[in-house]
Protein backbone atom coordinates (compact mmCIF):
# COMPACT_ATOMS: atom_id res chain seq x y z
CA UNK A 1 0.00 0.00 0.00
CA UNK A 2 1.65 3.20 -1.24
CA UNK A 3 0.66 5.93 1.24
CA UNK A 4 1.83 9.48 0.59
CA UNK A 5 2.17 11.91 3.50
CA UNK A 6 2.07 15.57 2.50
CA UNK A 7 1.22 18.98 3.96
CA UNK A 8 -2.48 19.71 4.16
CA UNK A 9 -3.93 22.28 1.77
CA UNK A 10 -7.07 24.35 2.08
CA UNK A 11 -8.87 22.20 -0.46
CA UNK A 12 -8.32 19.18 1.83
CA UNK A 13 -10.28 20.65 4.73
CA UNK A 14 -13.81 19.33 4.00
CA UNK A 15 -12.60 15.75 3.48
CA UNK A 16 -10.24 15.91 6.46
CA UNK A 17 -13.02 17.06 8.75
CA UNK A 18 -15.40 14.36 7.50
CA UNK A 19 -12.79 11.70 8.24
CA UNK A 20 -12.03 13.08 11.71
CA UNK A 21 -15.70 13.03 12.66
CA UNK A 22 -16.40 9.59 11.19
CA UNK A 23 -13.25 8.02 12.64
CA UNK A 24 -13.87 9.22 16.19
CA UNK A 25 -17.59 8.55 15.94
CA UNK A 26 -16.91 4.99 14.79
CA UNK A 27 -14.34 4.30 17.51
CA UNK A 28 -16.60 5.71 20.23
CA UNK A 29 -19.64 3.78 19.01
CA UNK A 30 -21.78 6.75 18.00
CA UNK A 31 -25.13 5.73 16.46
CA UNK A 32 -24.45 7.92 13.42
CA UNK A 33 -20.68 8.31 12.94
CA UNK A 34 -21.22 10.38 9.80
CA UNK A 35 -22.79 13.10 11.97
CA UNK A 36 -20.44 12.90 14.96
CA UNK A 37 -19.14 16.19 16.45
CA UNK A 38 -21.40 18.38 14.28
CA UNK A 39 -20.97 21.29 16.68
CA UNK A 40 -17.20 21.42 17.19
CA UNK A 41 -14.15 21.49 14.95
CA UNK A 42 -10.50 20.50 15.21
CA UNK A 43 -9.59 20.87 11.53
CA UNK A 44 -10.52 24.35 10.30
CA UNK A 45 -9.67 25.84 13.71
CA UNK A 46 -6.06 24.57 13.54
CA UNK A 47 -5.17 24.51 9.85
CA UNK A 48 -2.90 27.37 8.81
CA UNK A 49 -2.21 28.67 12.32
CA UNK A 50 1.40 29.80 12.74
CA UNK A 51 2.04 27.35 15.57
CA UNK A 52 0.43 24.32 13.86
CA UNK A 53 1.56 22.10 11.01
CA UNK A 54 -1.03 19.87 9.33
CA UNK A 55 -0.46 16.64 7.41
CA UNK A 56 -2.61 14.43 5.23
CA UNK A 57 -2.29 10.81 4.16
CA UNK A 58 -3.13 10.11 0.55
CA UNK A 59 -3.81 6.74 -1.04
CA UNK A 60 -4.23 6.44 -4.80
CA UNK A 61 -4.74 10.21 -4.95
CA UNK A 62 -7.49 10.22 -2.30
CA UNK A 63 -7.24 11.75 1.14
CA UNK A 64 -7.61 9.00 3.76
CA UNK A 65 -6.25 10.51 6.99
CA UNK A 66 -4.71 13.51 8.73
CA UNK A 67 -2.75 14.67 11.74
CA UNK A 68 -1.82 18.00 13.36
CA UNK A 69 1.23 19.07 15.37
CA UNK A 70 0.87 22.06 17.69
CA UNK A 71 3.74 24.02 19.23
CA UNK A 72 3.45 25.89 22.51
CA UNK A 73 7.00 27.18 22.65
CA UNK A 74 9.18 24.41 24.11
CA UNK A 75 6.23 21.98 24.27
CA UNK A 76 4.56 20.23 21.35
CA UNK A 77 1.61 17.87 21.10
CA UNK A 78 -0.18 16.18 18.23
CA UNK A 79 -3.70 15.28 17.24
CA UNK A 80 -6.34 14.64 16.34
CA UNK A 81 -4.93 11.76 14.32
CA UNK A 82 -7.58 10.15 12.13
CA UNK A 83 -7.75 7.51 9.41
CA UNK A 84 -10.79 6.54 7.38
CA UNK A 85 -12.38 3.63 9.30
CA UNK A 86 -12.43 1.18 6.37
CA UNK A 87 -8.63 1.55 6.21
CA UNK A 88 -7.83 0.98 9.88
CA UNK A 89 -4.95 -1.41 10.60
CA UNK A 90 -3.51 -0.84 7.13
CA UNK A 91 -0.36 1.02 8.20
CA UNK A 92 -1.64 4.55 7.50
CA UNK A 93 -1.49 5.93 11.03
CA UNK A 94 2.19 5.18 11.58
CA UNK A 95 3.60 7.51 8.89
CA UNK A 96 1.25 10.25 10.15
CA UNK A 97 2.80 9.89 13.61
CA UNK A 98 6.25 9.92 12.02
CA UNK A 99 5.42 13.20 10.28
CA UNK A 100 4.47 15.03 13.47
CA UNK A 101 7.42 13.51 15.35
CA UNK A 102 9.74 14.93 12.71
CA UNK A 103 8.05 18.32 13.11
CA UNK A 104 8.78 18.23 16.85
CA UNK A 105 12.42 17.45 16.06
CA UNK A 106 12.66 20.36 13.60
CA UNK A 107 11.14 22.71 16.15
CA UNK A 108 13.53 21.49 18.82
CA UNK A 109 10.85 21.17 21.49
CA UNK A 110 12.12 19.81 24.78
CA UNK A 111 8.88 17.97 25.59
CA UNK A 112 6.33 16.41 23.22
CA UNK A 113 3.12 14.55 23.87
CA UNK A 114 -0.40 13.57 22.96
CA UNK A 115 -3.56 12.28 24.56
CA UNK A 116 -5.28 9.06 23.62
CA UNK A 117 -7.86 6.55 24.81
CA UNK A 118 -6.68 4.88 28.03
CA UNK A 119 -8.51 1.63 27.21
CA UNK A 120 -6.91 1.23 23.77
CA UNK A 121 -3.77 -0.88 23.90
CA UNK A 122 -3.48 -0.52 20.12
CA UNK A 123 -3.11 3.26 20.30
CA UNK A 124 -0.71 3.19 23.23
CA UNK A 125 1.44 0.59 21.44
CA UNK A 126 1.56 2.64 18.25
CA UNK A 127 2.66 5.84 19.96
CA UNK A 128 5.14 3.92 22.08
CA UNK A 129 7.02 3.04 18.88
CA UNK A 130 7.89 6.74 18.61
CA UNK A 131 9.09 7.10 22.18
CA UNK A 132 5.88 8.35 23.80
CA UNK A 133 5.22 6.91 27.24
CA UNK A 134 1.80 6.82 28.99
CA UNK A 135 1.66 8.65 32.30
CA UNK A 136 -1.37 10.06 34.14
CA UNK A 137 -5.02 10.26 33.18
CA UNK A 138 -6.55 13.59 32.24
CA UNK A 139 -10.14 14.26 33.29
CA UNK A 140 -12.12 16.61 31.05
CA UNK A 141 -14.57 18.08 33.56
CA UNK A 142 -17.56 20.38 33.40
CA UNK A 143 -19.49 22.60 35.80
CA UNK A 144 -22.45 24.92 35.32
CA UNK A 145 -21.82 28.51 34.32
CA UNK A 146 -22.08 30.92 37.21
CA UNK A 147 -22.26 34.73 37.10
CA UNK A 148 -19.45 36.38 39.02
CA UNK A 149 -20.21 38.01 42.35
CA UNK A 150 -17.12 40.21 41.83
CA UNK A 151 -15.99 40.95 38.28
CA UNK A 152 -13.31 43.43 39.29
CA UNK A 153 -10.40 40.99 39.16
CA UNK A 154 -10.67 39.59 35.66
CA UNK A 155 -10.92 40.95 32.15
CA UNK A 156 -11.05 39.80 28.53
CA UNK A 157 -8.07 40.03 26.21
CA UNK A 158 -10.29 40.91 23.24
CA UNK A 159 -11.46 44.04 25.02
CA UNK A 160 -7.93 45.39 25.55
CA UNK A 161 -6.67 48.20 23.32
CA UNK A 162 -4.27 46.84 20.72
CA UNK A 163 -1.45 48.69 22.44
CA UNK A 164 -2.01 46.72 25.67
CA UNK A 165 -2.28 43.25 24.18
CA UNK A 166 1.46 42.72 23.75
CA UNK A 167 2.06 43.50 27.42
CA UNK A 168 -0.67 41.03 28.43
CA UNK A 169 0.94 38.36 26.24
CA UNK A 170 4.26 39.01 27.97
CA UNK A 171 2.72 38.46 31.40
CA UNK A 172 1.11 35.22 30.15
CA UNK A 173 4.55 34.07 28.96
CA UNK A 174 6.00 34.80 32.40
CA UNK A 175 3.40 32.54 33.99
CA UNK A 176 3.80 29.70 31.49
CA UNK A 177 7.60 29.87 31.61
CA UNK A 178 7.43 29.57 35.41
CA UNK A 179 5.49 26.32 34.93
CA UNK A 180 7.91 24.84 32.40
CA UNK A 181 10.89 26.62 30.77
CA UNK A 182 9.97 27.90 27.32
CA UNK A 183 6.26 27.06 27.50
CA UNK A 184 4.59 29.83 25.48
CA UNK A 185 0.91 30.24 24.57
CA UNK A 186 1.31 33.51 22.64
CA UNK A 187 0.49 32.03 19.23
CA UNK A 188 -2.49 30.16 20.67
CA UNK A 189 -3.81 33.36 22.25
CA UNK A 190 -3.50 35.32 19.03
CA UNK A 191 -5.07 32.56 16.92
CA UNK A 192 -8.13 32.23 19.16
CA UNK A 193 -8.91 35.94 19.00
CA UNK A 194 -7.96 36.50 15.35
CA UNK A 195 -10.17 33.60 14.20
CA UNK A 196 -13.09 34.43 16.47
CA UNK A 197 -12.85 31.09 18.28
CA UNK A 198 -13.27 32.56 21.76
CA UNK A 199 -11.41 34.82 24.17
CA UNK A 200 -8.74 34.86 26.88
CA UNK A 201 -9.56 35.42 30.54
CA UNK A 202 -6.96 37.57 32.31
CA UNK A 203 -6.99 37.22 36.09
CA UNK A 204 -5.52 39.96 38.27
CA UNK A 205 -4.54 39.72 41.93
CA UNK A 206 -5.07 42.35 44.61
CA UNK A 207 -1.88 44.12 43.51
CA UNK A 208 -3.30 44.48 39.95
CA UNK A 209 -0.73 42.00 38.59
CA UNK A 210 -1.60 39.17 36.22
CA UNK A 211 -2.06 36.07 38.37
CA UNK A 212 -3.41 33.71 35.72
CA UNK A 213 -5.00 33.34 32.31
CA UNK A 214 -7.28 30.96 30.44
CA UNK A 215 -7.48 30.46 26.67
CA UNK A 216 -11.18 29.82 26.06
CA UNK A 217 -13.08 28.49 23.05
CA UNK A 218 -16.80 28.89 22.47
CA UNK A 219 -19.26 29.18 19.65
CA UNK A 220 -19.53 27.75 16.11
CA UNK A 221 -16.31 26.56 14.51
CA UNK A 222 -14.45 26.34 17.82
CA UNK A 223 -13.24 23.30 19.77
CA UNK A 224 -15.84 23.78 22.50
CA UNK A 225 -19.01 22.09 21.29
CA UNK A 226 -22.57 23.32 21.73
CA UNK A 227 -23.38 24.70 25.14
CA UNK A 228 -19.82 24.90 26.40
CA UNK A 229 -17.16 27.45 27.12
CA UNK A 230 -14.00 25.34 26.90
CA UNK A 231 -10.67 26.20 28.53
CA UNK A 232 -8.07 24.88 26.11
CA UNK A 233 -5.26 26.04 28.38
CA UNK A 234 -5.38 27.80 31.72
CA UNK A 235 -2.85 28.39 34.47
CA UNK A 236 -1.99 30.52 37.47
CA UNK A 237 1.37 31.75 38.63
CA UNK A 238 3.11 29.17 40.89
CA UNK A 239 3.61 30.16 44.50
CA UNK A 240 1.85 30.46 47.84
CA UNK A 241 -1.21 32.13 46.27
CA UNK A 242 -1.63 29.55 43.53
CA UNK A 243 -4.52 27.63 45.10
CA UNK A 244 -6.49 30.80 45.78
CA UNK A 245 -5.76 32.16 42.31
CA UNK A 246 -6.81 28.87 40.71
CA UNK A 247 -10.18 29.06 42.43
CA UNK A 248 -10.58 32.61 41.16
CA UNK A 249 -9.59 31.59 37.61
CA UNK A 250 -12.26 28.86 37.56
CA UNK A 251 -14.81 31.36 38.88
CA UNK A 252 -13.82 33.76 36.09
CA UNK A 253 -14.21 30.98 33.50
CA UNK A 254 -17.66 30.14 34.80
CA UNK A 255 -18.55 33.82 34.75
CA UNK A 256 -17.35 34.18 31.15
CA UNK A 257 -19.52 31.19 30.21
CA UNK A 258 -22.52 32.87 31.82
CA UNK A 259 -21.76 36.19 30.13
CA UNK A 260 -21.65 34.66 26.65
CA UNK A 261 -24.74 32.51 27.18
CA UNK A 262 -23.06 29.10 27.50
CA UNK A 263 -24.58 26.92 30.22
CA UNK A 264 -21.38 25.02 31.06
CA UNK A 265 -17.63 25.46 31.51
CA UNK A 266 -15.43 22.58 30.28
CA UNK A 267 -11.77 22.10 31.23
CA UNK A 268 -9.23 19.29 31.36
CA UNK A 269 -6.95 18.63 34.33
CA UNK A 270 -4.19 16.04 34.46
CA UNK A 271 -4.48 13.90 37.56
CA UNK A 272 -0.79 14.39 38.31
CA UNK A 273 -1.79 17.94 39.26
CA UNK A 274 -3.48 16.41 42.25
CA UNK A 275 -4.34 19.61 44.14
CA UNK A 276 -6.00 21.14 41.08
CA UNK A 277 -8.00 17.97 40.42
CA UNK A 278 -9.15 17.68 44.03
CA UNK A 279 -10.25 21.29 44.08
CA UNK A 280 -12.28 20.91 40.90
CA UNK A 281 -14.03 17.82 42.22
CA UNK A 282 -14.79 19.62 45.45
CA UNK A 283 -16.32 22.67 43.82
CA UNK A 284 -18.77 20.86 41.58
CA UNK A 285 -16.87 19.82 38.45
CA UNK A 286 -17.74 16.37 37.14
CA UNK A 287 -15.77 14.22 34.71
CA UNK A 288 -17.26 13.82 31.23
CA UNK A 289 -14.34 12.16 29.41
CA UNK A 290 -11.03 10.65 30.46
CA UNK A 291 -7.90 10.42 28.33
CA UNK A 292 -4.33 9.40 29.07
CA UNK A 293 -1.41 11.64 28.19
CA UNK A 294 1.71 10.17 26.60
CA UNK A 295 5.03 11.96 26.92
CA UNK A 296 8.42 12.13 25.24
CA UNK A 297 10.62 12.09 27.28
CA UNK A 298 8.96 10.20 30.11
CA UNK A 299 8.89 12.96 32.70
CA UNK A 300 6.53 15.39 34.40
CA UNK A 301 6.75 18.44 32.13
CA UNK A 302 4.16 20.74 33.77
CA UNK A 303 1.90 17.90 34.95
CA UNK A 304 3.05 17.53 38.52
CA UNK A 305 1.83 18.18 42.05
CA UNK A 306 1.73 21.79 43.11
CA UNK A 307 1.03 23.22 39.65
CA UNK A 308 -2.43 24.54 38.85
CA UNK A 309 -2.85 24.08 35.11
CA UNK A 310 -5.80 23.24 32.84
CA UNK A 311 -5.38 21.55 29.46
CA UNK A 312 -5.98 18.17 27.82
CA UNK A 313 -3.86 17.98 24.60
CA UNK A 314 -6.83 16.94 22.45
Amino acid sequence: MDVVIRPMTESDLPAARRIVCKAFGTFLGAPDPEDFWPDLDYVYSRFGAKHVVSFTAELDGELVGSNFATRWGSVGFFGPLSVRPDLWNKGIAQPLVAAVSEAFDRWGVSHAGLCTFPHSGKHIHLYGKFGFYPRFLTSIMSAPAKPAADADHWSRYSELPQSDREAAEGFCREISDALYPGLDLTAEIRTVVARGLGDIVLLENDANQLAGFAVCHYGPGSEAGAGYCYIKFGAVRPGPQAAEDFAALLDAGRALAANIGMPNLLAGVNLAREEAYRYMKGCGFRTEVQTVTMHRPNDWCYSQPGLYVLDDWR
